[in-house]
């Protein structure tokens, strides 16, 4: 079961403490243990509107979020309560609960426009909570949303100020879903005396006059905002009070039975909504968020406003993914070590024995660091976990060649230590010897030879055994009175002979070992190529994904547009959806000229399949 399972209460994930905003290390220590994705739902709105209430019952919950009955917001700064996703198993529910907009008693409209942009930064849903009708005094107080272009960028770099005008159109790509929520609403869903829909409702509550004067840009501005930076299809959801006046104080406290049926089939609608509809959160690139990088991604955006900056898109995907990135390498790492571990206790084994499991563990971190990561474009990191993985195989080398090198040793002492105990009972001095002493000599090769699982320095320490024992069978033969000088002479070659065929034979099983570690060394790069392909054809289909469904959202606004005969308006949209398809075209190619130089292992190598002229 998720960790997030274990929150039996909300926590407040940002405080607000005299207008200064502050993230609380117990929310994002709560979140690090959530590796799962999170579909983070906020709710933002007037101070005394009910907010509390609708999470308290996507929660499912009477009560949980603190409910506020006097004329002052209850809530401050933004509460946070995880819990297991009702419908989508694998996935936890983040609701944030944000201070009410408006409070009298704080008196700093700056404060409050912060609280907003951040509820639209860390959400996949925005629900927005108002009373009465959408009105357009309804809609004004939603001034909120006209200045998101001043508290948020897309991009950092310099060239951004060059696509400041197309900026404002590509809002819709990264920001949440949007519902809005009526409570109290005591009017006939009805538009010139036909009856409609609640989305049509909110619909035509946003629908832009025609004319250019300033009073009518003052009223499509709140309306062409919302439009511009929150995808179709909104959402709307109207409430009619949920209970009689006196019973209103009291309303966490009541039973089902105690309130409005009308109100608890419209909480019942809206939590199926959420429940159904709203999506994993992405960041821009559309890598999918999980608690713990949620917790980041507060960090990053708080940090950001407190220096005075504006908080960038852009910039917070980088910091997550260089923080991603790093832990991801690191646990890479420990899924190498941990199975090259199991494979130390057997040393020695063979160079191919080795390099197999080393090949099979460099893959699995490999693919274990693929499923974490995001957005290293350049290879950085994968080039860093090649780099650590070679660092720690060299070391497991080592330690393979020093283990073999202990076992043959003591093979060979004990094996020779029968021959030693002649050799200090004077046996081999005395006449024949000699050839006694080479008989013995190389039978024990023979059978040092036979024994299995040497490891790789067999040859290596069997050479330099037999070097080290030189002196001595010389010793032993110029003793030998059995033999002519002729026949010493025949025998020192024959000695010289048989130790240059054991080096030979060493150097050969060097170069065959060395061979083995070059294919697999080829094998293995060809594997992370195929698996860095994968991610990088993933990546791009999440922004393929990304921008389709902002495309999808003007399209279906032009549509609307022409429907009304908007023709001019319609025309900026046509235009916007080129431009969001220019720019991904132009993503895409710079993303795949990247690919292409990026560097892995030796050389520079290309991702398989990737060709800068089939990007679309």
């Amino acid at each position: 079961m998720s960790k997030a399972g274990l929150m039996s209460s909300p926590i407040c994930l940002v405080e607000n403490v005299n207008g200064s905003l502050c993230v609380c290390k117990d929310a994002v220590e709560f979140l690090s243990r959530i590796n799962e994705p999170v579909v983070v739902v906020s709710v933002v709105g007037l101070y005394r509107t009910g907010k509390s209430y609708l999470m308290n019952r996507l929660a499912g919950k009477q009560s949980g979020f603190a409910l506020g009955n006097t004329i002052e917001s209850k809530t401050k700064g933004i509460w946070m309560w995880c819990v297991p996703h009702p419908k989508k198993e694998g996935h936890t529910l983040v609701l944030l609960d944000t201070e009410g907009l408006g409070d009298v008693a704080k008196g700093d409209s700056k404060n409050d426009s912060w609280i907003f942009c951040l509820a639209v930064l860390l959400s996949s849903t925005l629900v927005y909570n108002s009373r009465g009708t959408i009105d357009n005094s309804a809609v004004e107080k939603l001034h909120y949303v006209v200045e998101l272009t001043e508290q948020i960028k897309i991009r950092s770099t310099e060239a951004a100020a060059d696509e400041e005008e197309e900026e404002d159109c590509k809002f819709v790509q990264f920001f949440p879903s949007f519902t809005w929520v009526v409570r109290d609403f005591t009017l006939e869903l009805e538009i010139e005396g036909k009856r409609v829909t609640e989305d049509d409702y909110l619909e035509f509550a946003l629908k832009l006059k025609k004319g250019i004067n300033k009073k009518v840009s003052d009223y499509n501005l709140p309306r062409q905002c919302i439009r511009n930076y929150f995808p179709s299809p909104r959402k709307c959801f109207v409430f009619p009070s949920p209970a009689s006046p006196q019973n209103m104080a009291c309303l966490e406290s009541l039973k089902e039975q105690d309130l409005v049926p009308d109100f608890l089939q419209a909480t019942g609608r809206f939590c199926d909504h959420i429940f159904h509809n709203s999506v994993v959160k992405t960041i821009k690139g559309g890598h999918r968020v999980t608690g713990k990088l949620l917790g980041h991604l507060a960090e990053i955006y708080v940090d950001t406003i407190k220096s005075g900056k504006v908080p960038c898109l852009e910039n917070a995907v980088v910091a997550l993914a260089n923080l991603e990135n790093k832990t991801a390498v690191q646990e890479a790492l420990k899924t190498y070590q941990t199975g090259m571990e199991k494979v130390k206790n057997k040393f020695p084994i063979s160079v191919i024995d080795i390099t197999s499991e080393h090949q099979k563990f460099s893959s699995l971190a490999t693919a274990e660091f693929m499923k974490r990561s995001f957005k290293d474009e350049k290879g950085e990191y994968v080039n860093k976990l090649r780099e650590d993985i070679d660092m720690d195989f060299v070391c497991l080398l080592q330690e393979n060649e020093m283990a073999s090198e202990r076992k043959c040793r003591d093979l060979l002492k004990n094996l020779f230590s029968d021959m030693n105990k002649r050799l200090q009972d004077g046996e081999y001095s005395k006449s024949g010897g000699y050839e006694l002493y080479c008989r013995g000599r190389d039978a024990i090769v023979e059978q040092y030879r036979r024994e299995p699982n040497k490891g790789v320095s067999a040859e290596a320490v069997l050479n330099e055994f037999l070097n080290e024992r030189g002196p001595e069978a010389n010793s032993i033969l110029y003793m030998d009175t059995k033999l002519t000088e002729i026949d010493r002479k025949m025998e020192e070659e024959q000695e010289r002979n048989a130790l240059l065929k054991q080096q030979l034979k060493e150097q050969e099983e060097k170069c065959i070992e060395s061979e083995q570690m070059m294919q697999a060394e080829k094998e293995r790069q060809q594997d992370q190529i195929k698996q860095m392909q994968e991610k990088f054809n993933q990546e791009l289909q999440q922004q393929q994904q990304e921008m389709d469904r902002a495309i999808e959202s003007k399209m279906m606004e032009r549509e609307e547009m022409i429907k009304k005969d908007m023709k001019e308006n319609a025309d900026l949209l046509n235009e916007e959806i080129t431009n969001l398809k220019y720019s991904c075209k132009q993503r895409w190619r710079a993303q795949a000229t990247n690919a292409i130089a990026t560097p892995v292992a030796s050389g520079k190598l290309c991702p398989a399949g990737t060709c800068i002229h089939n990007i679309p």
